[in-house]
């Protein structure tokens, strides 16, 4: 006897469930875990706003919207983004095409009014409603959200594609501004009827395409900052509520041993000066200090050289003897960590060997003496490429 699946992929829903279960279950089973499609969320469901209130609303100035046409012989897309007016809709085709508006539910109470359905989350993890219309063929392609959605058929039939392979490839295609993947293999496949809703978590590979008719979507979509956006607000906040009098500090400063080396003393006392420093990786934590060090209080950055220097005609003027002066903008730093070494010149990293890192940051005119290895020598050729050095014949003595 088969045994059901522990976390069915499909259930019903009904006017007392809209999620088919108790939503203490939804959030323990699949919230950010796993798709669900739920039949009849929204028994006999009437869309709150029409086709032509949705393109209406379109055209108001201020509103976020955005039609899409697809060209499906040649696979061509075109997106046009608001504002909107009524002869971009009177150009548009009989098929494979869709309207997308944001924030739907700032506009329209009764849209709004969808949204007492999701109370179960936290207020603030609401993002909008988003609505979109499309006629037979309509929609955005295959693609992947960041977000966790609620999609609401509204009007129509939409068939709706997933994939639920953790290892699915999530490419974009380079030729599109729409974040389409280049691949999509889906492992479910529906046709959802009004008042069907489909949850997606983050990361999950979808396609939606309108079918047979007019279609309406209802998208309930959620915030979800990345740790990118949070990192640089409160980096923002912190930096607007600390004193100008603290700063990094060195008293235990000793005797330098490696000209402009960031040394393991000097992270530390990093991990001091800023507030959330210590919860850092250190080789993260070093690469942006090294980075941020050679572009501080830097008024002009050195220019590149108006004909790029080939590696051959840099050695044969470094066999001719010709010096490296260093560009008086140029400011170099360097560290060596798990990863290697990395010299650091205003705020652009380059591998490098310790021996030609501190040699560099010594010496504003390099002579080169010895026989360089193939990771020195790519570093001068850069180092010549991006402005920081110079080739300089030598002066000869009377």
């Amino acid at each position: 006897m088969t045994q059901p699946a522990p976390f069915p992929i499909e259930v019903r829903g009904s006017a007392r469930q809209p999620l088919g279960m108790p939503p203490a279950r939804f959030l323990r089973d699949y919230w950010q875990k796993r798709p669900l499609l739920i039949r009849h969320a929204f028994p006999g469901f009437q869309p709150p706003l029409q086709p032509d209130d949705l393109a209406g609303l379109a055209c108001e100035p201020g509103a976020l919207a955005r039609l899409i046409v697809h060209d499906a012989k040649r696979d061509r897309w075109q997106v046009k983004s608001s504002p909107l007016d009524e002869a971009d809709f009177a150009n548009t085709p009989d098929a494979d095409w869709t309207l997308l508006v944001q924030d739907v539910d700032k506009w329209d109470a009764e849209v709004a009014q969808l949204l007492e359905h999701f109370r179960f989350l936290p207020s603030w993890r609401v993002d909008d409603v988003m609505v979109s219309y499309a006629e037979p063929g309509g929609g955005v392609g295959a693609h992947v959200d960041q977000y966790d959605v609620f999609l609401i058929q509204g009007l129509g039939q939409r068939h709706w594609a997933i994939s639920d392979d953790p290892l699915a490839p999530k490419a974009f295609r380079p030729d599109v501004e729409l974040k389409q993947l280049v691949h999509f293999e889906p492992t479910h496949e529906w046709l959802l009827e009004p008042g069907d809703m489909l949850y997606l978590p983050p990361g999950v590979p979808h396609d939606g395409v309108a079918f047979g008719g007019p279609c309406m979507t209802f998208s309930v979509g959620m915030r979800a900052p990345s740790q990118a956006e949070l990192t640089g607000d409160l980096a923002d906040y912190i930096a607007e509520r600390l004193p100008e009098e603290l700063r990094y500090a060195d008293p235990d400063l000793r005797p330098a041993t490696a000209a402009g080396e960031i040394d393991r003393a000097a992270i530390e006392r990093l991990k001091d000066a800023l507030p959330f420093a210590a919860a850092l990786r250190e080789d993260l934590l070093r690469h942006w200090f090294g980075r941020f060090v050679t572009r501080y209080r830097s008024a002009q950055v050195p220019a590149p050289p108006a004909r790029p220097l080939t590696e051959a005609a840099l050695t044969k003027r470094l066999d001719a003897g010709a010096q490296l002066l260093r560009h008086p903008w140029s400011r170099l730093a360097w560290s060596r960590g798990k990863a290697g070494c990395t010299l650091y010149a205003s705020g652009q990293p380059y591998p490098a060997t310790p021996a030609l890192a501190q040699q560099l940051c010594e010496q504003r005119t390099l002579e080169v003496a010895r026989k360089l290895d193939a990771t020195e020598r790519a570093l001068l050729l850069a180092l010549v490429n991006d402005g920081h050095l110079q080739p300089h014949k030598p002066r000869r003595r009377r």
